[in-house]
Formats: structure tokens, C-alpha cells, sequence
């Protein structure tokens, strides 16, 4: 089937509709002024904001006329530990708007501000979720499903996030806005200032949006939320826009489509002596830039020309000791804004976390990336954001050819639609090409739908075939497919998944884990609550068996794991699981130090243990310990991951972990460490570096990265990178590649 078909014939069958009308009004009556807050009988929550004769003073103090004109909201509701009730420390909230922006400001009271956790500066880190934390979700499209987060602690720290359908948060997704926050001698009071240009909505004039606003008091390990939230939620409490309050009131004037134009110029100095031949110090220099236009309120589209990626920090090692390949996120900002719209199915994790076993159809580091190396890439262009019911997300990115990286001048091209149904629910489409110069063109094409019913059952499938040019073969091994029911309440869950992939399905511009096989997979969970306990707060039993057969249907992997997991009132968590594994080998693979595991079948099994120090202690992490059986020898594991807070603005983040492995072909050690540093002049300026070593692979790499944004948008990089080789001698490693690289961004928005 063609591309123009499939998407013909999935508009016929979801409707098309240019209807901008948002969902009906959801919620009690809207509070008539002076009050701002109204709850019905169900416990669904209207807010209403207030106009501003003039713009606020975004500094943290709350000290204008407006904050004793103005009632504040303080019906907060917990989500832990006690759902439901009322939260125990006051909290105080404002919702103003004016000409240019939307404000949200809170004043924090706590009984005991000597135990505010407030220790993190560094932009978009998950370490302030960590902290004492104000977080804000903003639907101003009033789909009851997607939206936007905005995050900050008592520091004036920023995070921010897009979220589609409740479930694809991109984190890399940063709009120009502002915060300032202060400590008090009875808490922490902060501002929140967002310009509606940041934000994507229908039209001009009176709003109706989805909001919710939560306190998290670190040191009780207490949330609480305006709209009330249940507890199997989670820790995506903040993305649960059904259950979101109703605002009213705020009133936005004709906004003109906005138009950024970001240049940049990059200077580079790169040494790379295990290139033929070596070359030291080779100097380079170049421009492009990136434009972004609002199509309209709620579609963008993006240009780029010669796009750069000199900001982005260095991958993180990973010890493999399987047989498959590793999978590394995405860290290029380009790819990152709008991810969450090209998401496709849902990509289950492997055993043991990492890389999903689910067929990945689109993995953007198969764009500009070949073997590790950078491919140039010439221009590309995307439009992303919604139409009516609609996601919408196009993408074609054109790549120059590279002689170091073996790869030919090629064409991506991605399509991405989804439409909403149901209250809750979506169905799209997803077609990618990758067309390289002089040689085959690939295509897959996929359909998913993800249903969700009630509170906390979830349907969700996907079905997708490539096709090559030059390959015959026939569509059912071309294919795969996917089924999927979770039911995740808070006190009991269960999942059933069957998923399989044929041996021809070839995903070019995806990512595949594993081909030719099926796979079935179930999972069960009791998390009962001790009422009376001090010091538990939650207890977690899980059971899964994971089954997968190859294409002749022989068992090729078994794995049966048990998990208990114990949570803290005090933050802290402690995990013991045991999995007893089959894995029938029909190649021999290597894995770290050269050893050889050898084709055959191995059944083996161990014990592992984790536990998590709450992050109000100066030195937190997670301490690990494993112990057990490993194909036909043993695999000892040991590794601490944590934060050392030496002062609010600086802190170390040390990694260690060591394998120690016996096997009858001889014995082997592999260790991973790594230490990250953090400096934050401020909240706009950063300096941090970067020192990793992997023993399998004798490499030892190291960075420094300067950031500073001069100006909303707007950003000097500067970076030194080097990797050395361990192996190559006794001694200091030896140098293999080195790079400096000076690199300023500006932006312009009209």
C-alpha cells in the first residue's frame, strides 16, 4: 500500500475535522467574582484568574496590593501518602494574567522550614522533582489529554515539559518563561511568569483550559494538588489532564503568529589520530540556522539549515553483557522538540531494563549519526502540534554523504497522525522512508491505538511492515505486531502482552532489539499500604514471566522474576528481586574481555538488591548488589549511582559499577565509572564536566561544558571533549580524539 493511500484512508475512517471547538465544559459553575474557586459535589474543581491592571514583578516576593486583593486558593488535596485528604501544610495560590502573560504564584508555608529540601539549579535536571517543588500543568487547548509542565523549587531552578496523550513527556521540550522564588523564615514563596507566545492554544479571546498546581513537601514526602489526584497515578500525577481543574477568566488578546529565526556560528579545533591518516589541531568553522513559524496557534513549522549539535553532552557508557545491541537516547535538541507526536505504540523495556523490545519505528539517531560518527546534515523541515482532533507531525530531514562514516547522501522522511477519540483514547498512523543515494530505498508503515477506560485500564496495539527495494519477500515475515492490557490501580495491577516480529521486518530509521520472534509476557503486582506504620509507607509484590520463541518456534528466552520493594515515609527505598532466566543460544557471541560464550542452552538465576536514599540527604543514590548464576559460570555485581551535594550550586554525581564474572573459559572484571560535576553560577549559567572509563572497551572519555544563556533563547556553548585509549600502553592513556569547539546561538523572535 502506498503512503498517500494510508493516509487517505485513515482520515476517511477517523473523520476528518477542521473543528477548533474545544471539549464541553467540564466542572462546577464558574465562581462569580470576587472568589476564584469552586468545587462540586464530585470533586471536580473551576478556577477562575484575575486580570492585571499592569505586569507583575517576577522577583519571588509576594508583596503587591494584588496578593491581599485577591483571595487566594488554598483547598489543597493529597496524593500521598493519605489520598484524599486534606494537605497538611498551607499553601497559598494566585492565577493572574495580563496583555502579554499568564502568572501562577504561591506562597509555601511549612512547620518545619529548617528541613526545605533545596539543593538542585541545573535546568530541566530531574533532581528538582527531588526537592520542595511547585509544579504547574497548563492544557490550553482543553483536549483533557495533552499539555504542558512547568517545574520550579525554592532556588528559582526550571523545568519544563510538553506531554502528549498523558504518557510521552519530552523533558528537552524548553519554552522562554521565568521564575524567581525566595526562602522565608516560614517557608518559600515563588512567581511563575509565562508569556502566552510560549504557548500553543485555539484562538484570541476568553479561555477555557485545563490546570492543576501541586506542592510536594520533600521533607513529609507529601503531594498535594488543587484538583485532587489519585494515588495509582504516580509520579505522572501531572500529566492526568482529564481530572485537571477547569479555568475560566483568562482572556488572551490577538496574538500575532510568531516567527523565530535562531543563526548560530560554530568554530572547532578537532583532533582525531585514529583517523587514515591522523590529523592533529584541524581548524573549522560554520553557520546555519534553525526558523520556527506558527502556522497557527496550535501547528509550528521548523526549518534547519546546516544543522549543529556542538552542545550536546557525551553519551553515557554502558556495560553490555548480552548478546544484543545497546540503545542510547536522544539527546540532540533539533530531534527532541516535538518527540513526544512521533512516538508510535508503546515500546515495552527489555529484561532487566534498557533498550525496548518492542520494534522502535522511529529513532532519530539514525539521522545524522552512522557508526558512532556524525553524518553532516545539509536542511531538513518539520510541522508538528494539532489540527482540531488531530496530532499532527511531518518531518524530512536531507543528510550529506561522509567518507569517515561510510554513508552515502541520504533522504529521511517521517509522517506522524494521531487523532483523539473516546474521552481518553487515540488511533494513528506512522509511515518513514529512508532513500540513500544509489541504493534501496526502505518504507515501514504502521497503524496504533491506545484506549484507556475508567481510572486505570489501558488497551493499547500497534500493527507496522517494512518493505525494501530489491527484497522479496513475503508480508508476513515483513511485519509485526503488538497487543497490550495494563490495569495499574494502586493497590493491585496486572499486565498481558503479546508482541512479534517477523525475521524480514527491517525498521531503517527504527531501532530493532531482536528479530524473528514472538513474544508473551505477564505481570501481577499487590502494593497494600500499612495503615499504622511510622516507617513503611507502601509495600510492592511482583511476579512476571517473560516467554520468547523464535521463528521456528523454539524457546530462545524464559525469564520468571519475583520483586519485593518496600517504600519509606522518609523517601528512602529498598528492592529485592530474583530471576531465574533460559536462554537458548544458536550463536556464539563475545562479550567484555574477549570471553566467548559459547551456542547451546543455559538455564541460570540470581539475587539482586537495591536500595534508594531519599534525596534530603546530602549524599543520596542508589546502592546496588547482585549475586548469581551467569550462563554456564557466575556474575558477581556491585555499583553505587548517586548525588553528593557539596553546596546548592555545585554538586558531584559519582558512578561506579563492577562485574566481577567466572566462567569455565576463564574469569573477568568489568567496570564502569563515571563522575559528573555540576557548577551553576545561576540559574542561566552553567559549568559542568563530564569523566567516564569502561573497561570493556579500554576507553576513557572526558568533557567540560560551558552554557551560558546570554538572553532568553539565546546561548554561548563552549566544549572540550577527548577520548583516550587504556589499552594501548601502561601509563596515561593515550590520546585518540580531541575536540574544542566554540559555539553562539541568537534569537530573534518577531
Amino acid at each position: 500500500m502506498s503512503l498517500p493511500a494510508v493516509v487517505l484512508a485513515f482520515l476517511l475512517v477517523a473523520g476528518v475535522s477542521h473543528a477548533t471547538a474545544q471539549l464541553p465544559f467540564e466542572g462546577p459553575a464558574a465562581p462569580a467574582a470576587p472568589e476564584v474557586f469552586a468545587r462540586d459535589e464530585a470533586g471536580r474543581v473551576t478556577l477562575r484568574a484575575t486580570r492585571l491592571p499592569a505586569p507583575l514583578s517576577i522577583d519571588g516576593v509576594l508583596d503587591e496590593a494584588v496578593y491581599r486583593d485577591v483571595t487566594p486558593i488554598t483547598h489543597f488535596i493529597q496524593q500521598e501518602p493519605v489520598e484524599g485528604a486534606p494537605a497538611t501544610e498551607r499553601t497559598e495560590a494566585w492565577i493572574f494574567y495580563d496583555d502579554r502573560q499568564f502568572y501562577v504564584s504561591v506562597r509555601a508555608y511549612d512547620s518545619d522550614p529548617s528541613r526545605l529540601v533545596a539543593n538542585e539549579l541545573r535546568r530541566d535536571n530531574f533532581n528538582i522533582f527531588q526537592n520542595d517543588n511547585i509544579t504547574i500543568s497548563i492544557d490550553p487547548l482543553y483536549t483533557r489529554r495533552s499539555g504542558y509542565f512547568f517545574q520550579t523549587n525554592a532556588l528559582s531552578a526550571q523545568r519544563d515539559q510538553e506531554v502528549q496523550d498523558e504518557r510521552s513527556n519530552n523533558n528537552d521540550w524548553n519554552a522562554i518563561w521565568s521564575t524567581r522564588s525566595r526562602i522565608l523564615e516560614d517557608g518559600w514563596s515563588m512567581e511563575f511568569a509565562i508569556p502566552f507566545t510560549s504557548l500553543r492554544f485555539r484562538e484570541a479571546g476568553p479561555q477555557v483550559w485545563g490546570f492543576n498546581l501541586r506542592r510536594v513537601v520533600r521533607w513529609k514526602n507529601e503531594q498535594a494538588s488543587i484538583a485532587p489526584i489519585p494515588a495509582s497515578a504516580g509520579f505522572r500525577a501531572m500529566y492526568r489532564f482529564d481530572i485537571f481543574a477547569t479555568l475560566v477568566g483568562v482572556e488572551v488578546p490577538a496574538v500575532r503568529r510568531t516567527l523565530d529565526i535562531k543563526p548560530y556560528g560554530i568554530a572547532a579545533s578537532t583532533t582525531n589520530l585514529a583517523a587514515t591518516p591522523p590529523f592533529r589541531n584541524d581548524p573549522s568553522a560554520d553557520a546555519g540556522v534553525d526558523v520556527k513559524y506558527g502556522l497557527t496557534r496550535s501547528l509550528v513549522a521548523d526549518f534547519t539549515y546546516r544543522t549543529d549539535f556542538a552542545q550536546v553532552e557525551e553519551d553515557s557508557q554502558q556495560v553490555n553483557l548480552t548478546r544484543f545491541s545497546l540503545f542510547f537516547p536522544e539527546k540532540r535538541d533539533f530531534f527532541l522538540e516535538g518527540q513526544g507526536l512521533f512516538s508510535f505504540g508503546a515500546t515495552t523495556q527489555g529484561m532487566g531494563g534498557g533498550a525496548p523490545v518492542a520494534p522502535v519505528v522511529f529513532y532519530s539517531r539514525r539521522i545524522g549519526l552512522e557508526g558512532g560518527r556524525d553524518v553532516p546534515i545539509l536542511a531538513g523541515g518539520r510541522v508538528t502540534g494539532r489540527a482540531g482532533p488531530f496530532g499532527i507531525g511531518l518531518l524530512n530531514i536531507q543528510t550529506e554523504s561522509s567518507e569517515g562514516a561510510g554513508a552515502p547522501a541520504t533522504n529521511f522522511s517521517v509522517l506522524r497522525l494521531r487523532r483523539d477519540i473516546l474521552r481518553r483514547s487515540n488511533i494513528g498512523v506512522i509511515a518513514t522512508h529512508r532513500a540513500p543515494d544509489g541504493g534501496a530505498a526502505n518504507t515501514v508503515l504502521g497503524v496504533d491505538a491506545n484506549f484507556w477506560f475508567f481510572q486505570n485500564v489501558t488497551l493499547a496495539g500497534f500493527y507496522a511492515q517494512s518493505d525494501t527495494d530489491g527484497r522479496d519477500a513475503p508480508l508476513s515475515t515483513r511485519r509485526t505486531y503488538r497487543g497490550e492490557f495494563d490495569y495499574a490501580a494502586d493497590r493491585y495491577g496486572l499486565r498481558l502482552e503479546h508482541l512479534a516480529v517477523g525475521e524480514g521486518f527491517d525498521p531503517q530509521v527504527g531501532f530493532l532489539r531482536r528479530q524473528a520472534f514472538t513474544r508473551n509476557y505477564a505481570q501481577v503486582r499487590f502494593s497494600p499500604r500499612p495503615v499504622e506504620s511510622r516507617v513503611i509507607r507502601k509495600h510492592t509484590l511482583e511476579l512476571s514471566f517473560d516467554h520468547i520463541a523464535g521463528r521456528d518456534g523454539r524457546l530462545e528466552t524464559r525469564e520468571v522474576q519475583g520483586l519485593y520493594r518496600m517504600d519509606r515515609h522518609n523517601n528512602d527505598q529498598w528492592t529485592v528481586e530474583y530471576a531465574a532466566q533460559h536462554e537458548f543460544l544458536r550463536a556464539p557471541f563475545t562479550i567484555g574481555g574477549g570471553h566467548r560464550i559459547p551456542a547451546g542452552t543455559y538455564d541460570f538465576g540470581g539475587v539482586r538488591s537495591f536500595y534508594q536514599f531519599g534525596p534530603q540527604r546530602r549524599v543520596s543514590g542508589t546502592v546496588t548488589m547482585g549475586r548469581g548464576s551467569f550462563y554456564d559460570g557466575t556474575n558477581t555485581e556491585a555499583g553505587y549511582r548517586g548525588s553528593v551535594e557539596i553546596s546548592p550550586r555545585f554538586n558531584v554525581e559519582p558512578g561506579l559499577t563492577v562485574n566481577w564474572i567466572d566462567l569455565p573459559r576463564g574469569a573477568f572484571q568489568t567496570r564502569l565509572v563515571s563522575v559528573r560535576s555540576t557548577f551553576m553560577v545561576s540559574p542561566y549559567m552553567a559549568l559542568s564536566a563530564f569523566v567516564q572509563y569502561n573497561s570493556t572497551a579500554a576507553a576513557l572519555g572526558s568533557s567540560v561544558r560551558f552554557r551560558w544563556e546570554y538572553r532568553p533563547g539565546s546561548n554561548l556553548f563552549v566544549v572540550y571533549s577527548d577520548g583516550r585509549d587504556t589499552f594501548a600502553r601502561q601509563g596515561f592513556p593515550d590520546l585518540q580524539n580531541r575536540t574544542l569547539v566554540v559555539k553562539v546561538t541568537r534569537l530573534f523572535r518577531y
